[in-house]
């Protein structure tokens, strides 16, 4: 196995450089070590009887299974004798270590000649105060389709005790607070340690150890990804910690902004990642980053923004918002029946999302568009084949924003007459619109902003750009085959939407 071989090659690399004494510079690569295997405990049954973790369900037919493991050990902190640099190329050392028990959550195929021996592995995102599987809520039926395994992990110390504060009711705490019959074991001891942990995590997902997390699963592939804060964790992964410990086979950065997460942290000193901090070229494992218009402009995502290379690839697309209907209630009963198609695609009924934002949200393509990302990373992965190229959206720079309390330059998206996105990935939602879908600011409670906009158009301008309904309908045909053709929409989501097309009302004003 690849990864194997990489143990292998860096034992001999590390003898090498313990033997010569070489020191190697800011600017270079640390020679790689062989991560620790942690104990693994599971599947875990007790409390509730159930994993602590927001998902969609699975039908009774899926021929997939839920299961939770825990894993614990001693988790190494990271330090840089350098300033972290912009263009990523970060030698890191040890700091210290410390005891860990987190969790896993599993789903997987029962069967394993279902299985195609590729395993996405989620870093659980915990922006809300609690665990969330956001990549996993938007992509999961591409994942079942093509018979991968999908395992979220909490690697960071909010989701397993809590944090002060969450949103949408659920209680403050974490899982240990949440479920103390099942969850009393664990513990974190910071987020300076959660690299670490997300790197043993793999090691136990690959079958290292004595207890084997994926039950009767040989997997082949290790695919890791996060969303949102999550992503800024996945960017200073990628950039720090990959190099020396080759778990992963690719990597999926999802929603990024212009920085990246501190590779240290109170209690330890902090060691802030700089913006923009780009994703390190020299590095030979497929890195895709996948970016809505909420990203690239208002969170400041265009100031990293870097060519696409052998093994770095950029998706910015149009029409889509960093959260948005689909993410906040569609995705939890999405069984691909074509349900959340017809809802987004119903001008007429606009949601103002899960958290009652002032205006209706984005009822964009981001589910759809990423589906089609990872599946061409999974065979970019498996095969070498790259992801087509992205067209970048069109921007101009705007004000500072505020991310996390730290400053940061935001982007203006340059729009068209309807209110859509130039430039990007372009799908029907905005290349036959009966609405503007947007990645801007919405406003009312807490995360809203995150949400996007969705302003369905009257009337009027209905019937000035479309002179009937068999007009629309073709206009929006066209583009999804086109979208099909680029390879930025899977036949499946093209299937369902050309069928949800023709059940929603018309005009729609």
């Amino acid at each position: 196995m690849q990864t194997r071989r990489r143990y292998r090659e860096s034992a001999i690399l590390l003898a090498l450089a313990l033997v010569a004494a070489v020191v190697v510079s800011s600017g270079g690569m640390a020679a790689a070590v062989e991560p620790p295997v942690p104990t693994v405990t599971g599947p875990v049954t007790g409390g509730t009887g159930e994993p602590s973790l927001l998902r969609p369900g699975l039908a009774p037919d899926s021929g997939y299974v839920t299961e939770e493991s825990f894993i614990s050990g001693d988790a190494t902190a990271y330090t840089s004798a350098e300033a972290l640099t912009s263009d990523g190329r970060w030698t890191v050392t040890p700091a210290s270590a410390a005891p860990y028990t987190t969790r896993m959550v599993v789903v997987r195929p029962s069967d394993p000649k279902d299985f195609n021996g590729t395993v996405v592995v989620e870093w659980l995102n915990v922006s809300a105060g609690f665990d969330s599987p956001a990549g996993y809520l938007l992509s999961h039926l591409v994942m079942l389709r093509e018979g991968m395994a999908w395992v979220g992990v909490s690697a960071q110390a909010v989701g397993v005790q809590g944090g002060t504060t969450t949103v949408g009711g659920v209680p403050a705490g974490g899982i240990k607070a949440g479920d103390p019959g099942r969850y009393a074991s664990l513990s974190h001891p910071g987020d300076s340690y959660s690299y670490d942990i997300f790197t043993q995590a793999g090691r136990a997902i690959r079958g290292d150890g004595d207890v084997k997390p994926l039950g009767p699963l040989k997997p082949k592939r290790l695919i890791a990804t996060g969303e949102s804060q999550s992503a800024t964790r996945m960017v200073t992964y990628v950039d720090a910690v990959h190099p020396i410990a080759g778990v992963y086979d690719g990597f999926l950065v999802h929603s990024r902004f212009g920085g990246a997460a501190a590779l240290s942290q109170a209690p330890l000193p902090a060691i802030p990642a700089p913006v923009p901090t780009l994703i390190r070229t020299d590095q030979r494992d497929p890195v895709m980053v996948f970016l809505t218009e909420t990203d690239v402009g208002p969170l400041g995502a265009a100031a990293a923004r870097q060519p696409d290379t052998k093994h770095v690839r950029t998706w910015e697309v149009a029409g889509t918002a960093h959260a948005d209907a689909y993410t906040g209630q569609l995705s939890f009963a999405d069984v691909g029946d074509g349900e959340a198609e017809r809802k987004l695609l119903d001008v007429t009924n606009p949601s103002r999302g899960p958290l009652n934002c002032d205006t209706p949200v984005n009822s964009g393509p981001q589910y759809a568009v990423l589906m089609a990302a990872v599946s061409h990373l999974e065979e970019w992965v498996r095969d070498g084949a790259p992801p087509p190229t992205s067209p970048r959206l069109e921007v101009a720079p705007g004000p500072a924003s505020t991310v996390g309390g730290v400053s940061v330059p935001s982007f203006v998206i340059t729009r068209d007459a309807d209110g859509n996105a130039v430039g990007g990935i372009r799908t029907a939602f905005v290349d036959a619109p009966r609405s503007a879908v947007t990645g801007e600011f919405n406003s009312g409670g807490t995360f809203c902003r995150l949400f996007g906009t969705a302003t369905p158009f009257d009337a009027a301008t209905l019937a000035q750009r479309y002179p009937s309904r068999d007009a629309f309908l073709a206009a929006f045909r066209k583009a999804t085959k086109q979208s099909v053709k680029a390879g930025f929409l899977l036949p499946e989501e093209a299937r369902k939407q050309l069928a949800a097309i023709e059940q929603v009302p018309y005009p729609g004003a």
